[in-house]
């Protein structure tokens, strides 16, 4: 019996010595720098457990052991809390890092950014082509109802889903500002001061004359005038809101509803998305007598009170036009 005793008492202390060295060769490799060389991202799949993750981790070269992994995902308390999403990976992180990282929440954030004077169409065509996000756009979103911005969405995010916020955006933005608009415009509701935006946002690139080019088509609108404007027939020879040809004088004789050459007014939705700057531009217009703008040459536009300047400055622009084509 006494032989019996000390060989279990020996198995006893041997079991116990080898798993101490086991937990301590464990820990270690648990705590040590991993052998990943450079920042990468890591997807961890909704309702993905531990034993995959760490296959995954192992297999991606994230980890030297998924067994390890596992073993101190659990023992820490851990195995419950590691959340979905994309996650980015410092280099050489240990197990511990990944751990903490993939329980952390801080989702990787990408960045979209929707131009001012972009069209419903060309939104979509946009999202859609992003590939990291889910579900396509089929029903275009209201004409201006977007506020263009740059946004931050994550990986596997509905498309619709950023489209509503950035409608949300918009209506935040116009609950500030549309309280604080001029009195005394040529229009009651915020869609007609909208329609007007998208206007002024596809009839210039230059920040400065926004507010003069709101105006101008503010004073047109007063005195009953035709706003005459180029973007507007486009809009409604193609809702993509531009034409692969020139604008022809029967393209200004049409029908078109949108044809701001024939209807008085303003057309019937937003011809595009206009951003903060030119909604801003049409609630506090430039005060000023000018009733037409014509591009100058530089970018931007000539303005004139009269008929008569301004066709002196059409008589301009026309002469640049000329010397541009002879170039080419």
């Amino acid at each position: 019996m006494t032989g019996i005793r000390k060989y279990i008492i020996l198995l006893l202390v041997g079991s116990v010595a080898f798993a101490a060295l086991f937990f301590y060769l464990g820990y270690n490799s648990f705590h040590e720098v991993g052998p990943k060389k450079a920042d990468a991202p890591y997807n961890l799949s909704k309702g993905q457990g531990v034993i995959r993750t760490a296959w995954e981790l192992e297999q991606q070269g994230y980890i030297t052991s998924q067994n390890i992994f596992k073993v101190g995902v659990k023992l820490s308390g851990y195995e419950r809390k590691l959340q979905a999403g994309e996650f980015s990976i410092p280099a050489e992180s240990s197990m511990f890092d990944i751990m903490m990282i993939l329980s952390s929440g801080r989702v990787i954030q990408h960045r979209l950014t929707i131009v001012e004077g972009w069209t419903s169409w060309k939104i979509a065509e946009y999202l859609n082509n992003i590939e990291n996000m889910t579900n396509v756009i089929t029903a275009l979103p209201r004409e201006g109802s977007i506020l263009p911005e740059t946004y931050l969405y994550t990986k596997a995010t509905d498309r619709h889903d950023v489209i509503r916020r950035m409608q949300v955006r918009q209506l935040d933005l116009l609950d500030v500002i549309w309280g604080q608009r001029d009195k005394d415009l040529p229009f009651l509701s915020v869609d007609d001061a909208l329609i007007l935006a998208s206007i002024v946002a596809k009839g210039t690139a230059v920040e400065h004359e926004r507010a003069h080019i709101a105006g101008v088509f503010i004073n047109r609108l007063r005195k009953g005038m035709r706003l005459q404007t180029d973007p507007t027939v486009i809009y409604g020879l193609d809702r993509k809101g531009f034409l692969d040809r020139p604008i022809y004088k029967s393209d200004l004789k049409s029908n078109n509803p949108y044809n701001t050459y024939r209807i008085k007014g303003l057309p019937p939705t937003a011809i595009a998305h206009p951003g903060r700057a030119s909604i801003e531009a049409v609630l506090h217009p430039l005060e000023t007598k000018d009733l037409y703008f014509v591009a100058d040459g530089t970018g931007g536009h000539a303005f004139a009170s009269s008929l008569r300047q301004h066709l002196k400055n059409v008589k301009k622009w026309r002469k640049i036009e000329k010397a541009k084509k002879a170039k080419h």
